[in-house]
């Protein structure tokens, strides 16, 4: 059995959140949206990688995610967020830290508790 892609569903109480975090920080780019429907939600693409983000309250209230996303360039993807989007720096986890494991990293954090943890090993 082979897989090739994992591709997440994210849920928000108010999708606008979701786009703030991966669009507008993380330059994720919008491929399919239904944003103007009565349950709204897009596809989000960077690279390889893809997400779903829905708008819905009930599971966005059960759902707290989190999600690592690797580079080979953590100074670069840190410089940059902290930059532009230094609110979204997880106060837990604020600055490039080298852990136990070896890896290097830092966390983000959205208004809906949505965590994603940049790591370099």
């Amino acid at each position: 059995m082979k897989f090739t892609k994992l591709v997440p569903n994210v849920f928000y109480t108010d999708i606008k959140d979701g786009l703030k975090l991966f669009v507008d920080c993380l330059e994720f780019s919008i491929g399919h949206d239904e944003l103007n429907s009565d349950n709204p939600y897009c596809v989000v693409k960077k690279d390889e990688l893809s997400l779903l983000l829905f708008q819905n309250k009930e599971y966005a209230e059960k759902d707290r995610p989190e999600f690592r996303l690797v580079t080979n360039d953590i100074e670069e993807a840190y410089k940059k967020i902290a930059s532009t989007h230094p609110e979204f720096l997880h106060p837990n986890l604020k600055e490039i830290t080298l852990r136990p494991w070896g890896a290097k990293e830092f966390a983000l954090k959205d208004d809906s508790n949505v965590c994603i943890i940049i790591q370099q090993w």
